[in-house]
């Protein structure tokens, strides 16, 4: 399974395959009629929360469209704004960040006095901020309470293994080892607060290897977690035969069946939520690749928060001295109304 990048970036115009639910993504509310305000005036679409991201697409033309990762959201506020369709009313606004450019989008409800949209975002991403344990890597957190794991809400212990040597240092420290559905967790004999919870969603190898200490278990977590390598002794070697097929079964079924310990519930009924997970069926027409449909972004750059301007440079098509474009654009795109692809 390839690492989950839809609540980690801000992508604009994907095609289908990319709008489409990954494994362990489930979709939480949709709203129908909701202009985006900032980027597509005048259109009416629908808007897709989902446990890892917010989705939009126009209705008339579905290629039109954004994905917006939780992770990259800084702020959520809402804003009076002027709307083509329903004119002065009350919007949500989100700041976002994405490989290091601040992005802003204003979603107008076309129903007006509905605050269901504010409602659902601001409390999915509640959800989502405070459910990191399930998919990132934590050294020396509070996971442990008077030598006891903290168990999350939708986690199960599988294993406990005392007597566990963790060798990131020259002389070793004596440790528990805790296996469960989600995660492992680490921690020290003498300090639980020399710990680590390394989640299956950031871990990239498994291994038994022969090194100076003998018989070791290895694991590597992913690049995106720092590229840690992690070494446990385990006596006697049947114990670490044992701890190893269990760390691996679990992290194969981990993988077929992610985790991403995002609840939110906004209707108790049943039927909604079945037809809420269709609701990209029909959008099968959108196969354009990335970048192909004009200069799109352009629209929700955000500047806020800029340390200074960027120094001139002499522009030959203006014959001026104007601001250095941003990287990534040019001038005609930036001029550009109606983009020309």
């Amino acid at each position: 399974m390839a690492l989950a990048w839809e609540d980690k970036e801000v992508s604009f115009d994907v095609p289908y395959s990319e709008m489409r639910l990954k494994l362990g993504e489930k979709v939480i509310d949709k709203l129908d009629n909701i202009e985006d305000t900032k980027g597509n005036a005048g259109d009416r679409g629908r808007v897709i929360i989902t446990n890892l991201r917010i989705l939009w697409h126009c209705i008339n033309s579905p290629r039109v469209n954004l994905s917006i990762g939780f992770n990259c959201i800084i702020s959520i506020n809402t804003k009076i704004v002027n709307s083509r369709i329903s004119g002065t009313t009350q919007a949500l606004h989100l700041l976002t960040i994405s490989d290091g450019t601040r992005y802003e989008f204003v979603f107008t409800n076309l129903h007006q006095g509905n605050m269901r949209l504010f409602t659902s975002v601001v409390g999915v991403h509640k959800a989502y901020v405070t459910s990191k344990f399930y998919r990132e890597l934590k050294l020396r957190a509070a996971v442990v309470h008077n030598k006891k794991l903290k168990i999350l809400p939708q986690e199960q212990v599988v294993s406990n293994m005392h007597g566990v040597w963790n060798l990131s240092s020259t002389q070793g420290s004596l440790g528990t080892f805790i296996v469960t559905n989600v995660r492992f967790v680490w921690f020290a004999d003498i300090n639980e607060g020399f710990n680590i919870s390394l989640p299956y969603l950031q871990l990239e190898s498994i291994l038994i290897k022969d090194l100076k200490f003998g018989r070791t278990l290895v694991i590597k977590s992913t690049k995106r977690s720092g590229s840690f390598i992690l070494g446990f002794k385990v006596d006697p070697e049947e114990k670490l035969t044992i701890l190893y097929k269990e760390l691996t079964s679990l992290h194969t079924v981990f993988l077929n069946n992610p985790i991403y310990g995002v609840e939110y519930k906004w209707s108790n009924n049943k039927a909604d939520v079945e037809q809420s997970r269709e609701i990209l069926e029909d959008l099968e027409t959108i196969e354009d690749p990335k970048n192909e449909i004009g200069n799109t972004l352009a629209a929700y750059l955000a500047d806020e928060g800029h340390k200074k301007d960027r120094l001139p440079v002499y522009c030959k098509e203006l014959g001026l001295a104007v601001e250095a474009i941003k990287e990534g654009y040019t001038l005609k795109k930036l001029w550009e109304v109606i983009p020309s692809n």
